[in-house]
């Protein structure tokens, strides 16, 4: 039997985050910034830890919050970690002492594997739903005509706890993770079951794993891209703001324009055209439709031979954004 393109699966190391991060104040935070309604696992959740605030695994986590560091850091840190041990002989500077020890106290005293046992079916019906919907997709098909063969395999993991409104993407040894919550609703709604939008997850999934391979590209050939990168791209001063080097420009720009290609090929015309609408409206992302067809001018080519992958474009991809930049509509 062919293996799935996408696995799917659950990790008690990502719902162990997941549950720390309901007893700290990120989900006040989200809820401050974007109200909007949870699945009922991350209310109950949250309700199950509350009184475990003060616990030295929460603390850990709640200051490196306040310091600004990155969720997908510390997810990353778990995946690292033994199971159920929690051990690791490389722990990065910035973690703090004795966390994973403290994770392990937490998860004992919390009660989660029994929790969890007791919610297995919200979690089945998640893994159901996703694997499903990533039935017949293959990302790597897709990518190769860009990067070549990717060697990494795809994971997604369906998060109906922590963070509730934000994917992440990381990589652990061979593996690419996307860890994403279900697509939220209208106002207080519960959000919507994971097979029932199906660009959500394609979109979702393929941000975080397209941002990391293309990112590593970049790095692979970065004599080549730096030539490059003395031509500026044609984007906004709130882009480059969000995005403050050329590599991170041009990554950004190709993950959404690879997502709106493989939308209008995977799922519709219609549901592509939403999906840079979206982007437009809450990222003021204009330019993402000159994009999409600098994109495709780069598959045509790469399919006559011209171009055998995407770095030996690199050096035509501003000039032509520029040219593509009046175009409205794909």
């Amino acid at each position: 039997m062919k293996q799935p393109d996408v696995l799917v699966r659950v990790d008690d190391r990502v719902r162990l985050m997941s549950a720390v991060l309901a007893a700290t104040t990120w989900p006040d935070d989200e809820q401050r910034d974007d109200p909007h309604g949870t699945h009922a696992h991350a209310r109950a959740t949250r309700k199950l830890v509350k009184e475990f605030s003060h616990h030295p695994a929460v603390h850990a986590m709640q200051v490196l919050l306040e310091q600004g560091a990155p969720l997908e850091a510390m997810f990353t840190y778990a995946l690292r970690l033994s199971w159920p041990g929690l051990e690791s002989d490389d722990v990065p500077r910035w973690v703090p002492p004795r966390w994973n020890e403290h994770l392990a106290h937490f998860y004992q005293v919390t009660g989660l594997e029994q929790w969890w046992a007791d919610e297995a079916d919200e979690w089945n019906e998640a893994v159901e739903g996703s694997e499903k919907v990533f039935a017949e997709v293959s990302f790597h098909d897709f990518l190769e005509p860009f990067i070549g063969p990717v060697a990494e395999r795809f994971v997604f993991i369906p998060n109906i706890c922590y963070p509730t409104k934000k994917e992440l993407g990381t990589r652990v040894g061979t593996e690419l993770f996307c860890i994403a919550p279900p697509r939220l609703a209208w106002g207080d709604s519960p959000p919507w079951p994971f097979d029932e939008d199906p660009a959500h997850l394609y979109r979702a999934a393929l941000s975080q794993y397209g941002r990391m391979l293309i990112l590593a590209y970049l790095r692979q050939y970065s004599d080549r891209v730096a030539a490059v990168g003395n031509n500026s791209l044609p984007v906004g001063d709130e882009f480059r703001k969000h995005y403050p080097t050329w590599n991170e420009q041009f990554a950004a720009l190709f993950v959404m324009g690879a997502v709106a290609l493989f939308l209008e090929q995977a799922v519709s015309k219609q549901e592509a055209r939403a999906y840079i609408l979206m982007e437009r409206k809450a990222k003021g992302v204009t330019i993402l439709p000159g994009v999409v067809s600098v994109l495709r001018r780069y598959l045509e080519g790469h399919a006559e031979g011209r171009y055998p992958e995407l770095v030996d474009y690199l050096p035509n991809f501003p000039k032509h954004l520029r040219v593509a930049k009046s175009i409205t509509t794909l």
